[in-house]
């Protein structure tokens, strides 16, 4: 089958379908965009974040690096042990990936959880660091480091959430967003 390349919106009337056919001709469709832009399908469109229950979230201590393949997961995270969140290589193509950390059981007094940019001292987050005190808090910003961290005894609901922002494939710059108490911190 062809390839076509459109300049300009592609417009219908009736929406879009993604189908695959099988050995023997049969279409399965996979996803369906409708006449009113709603997507309905088993297809590969994601729309809606992913929550990730078991990667961080367990009493033990873990040191992996995320793929991007897991962009838009939103992971939990369980603050018995250390947890050490490596951020995916450098690559031309890590701008606008996404991840969230949702810390769901309250740090230990020995532990800490740190989300890590790969590579050393050759990225940097831009952090906007928020205690969350109750009152009204003022943010932290915070332009120079390559690891935040989620000090011992962070209270549970404490969350941080990084997207690319750029990366030539030797250096890259990511946007921080924490919440937090006691206030994280960019090393």
């Amino acid at each position: 089958m062809a390839n076509t390349t459109f300049k300009g919106p592609l417009r219908t009337e009736n929406g879009f379908e993604q189908i695959t056919i099988d050995a023997y001709g049969a279409a399965t469709t996979n996803y369906d965009i409708d006449s009113s832009g709603n997507v309905t399908g088993s297809g590969t469109v994601n729309l809606r974040s992913k929550v990730d229950s078991s990667q961080f979230d367990t009493t033990s201590a873990i040191d992996e690096t995320l793929t991007t393949a897991q962009t838009g997961t939103i992971f939990s995270v369980d603050g018995t042990a250390n947890k050490v969140i490596n951020l995916p290589a450098l690559s031309t193509s890590n701008p606008g990936i996404w991840y969230e950390f949702f810390l769901r059981v309250v740090m230990a007094s020995d532990a800490t959880v740190t989300v890590v940019l790969p590579g050393s001292a050759v990225s940097n987050f831009y952090g906007q660091l928020q205690l969350a005190a109750g009152t009204a808090s003022n943010p932290a910003l915070d332009v120079a480091g390559d690891t935040i961290t989620l000090a011992n005894s962070t209270l549970v609901n404490a969350r941080i959430r990084v997207t690319c922002i750029t990366d030539d494939g030797t250096n890259s710059t990511w946007k921080a967003e924490t919440l937090s108490s006691p206030i994280a911190v960019i090393d």
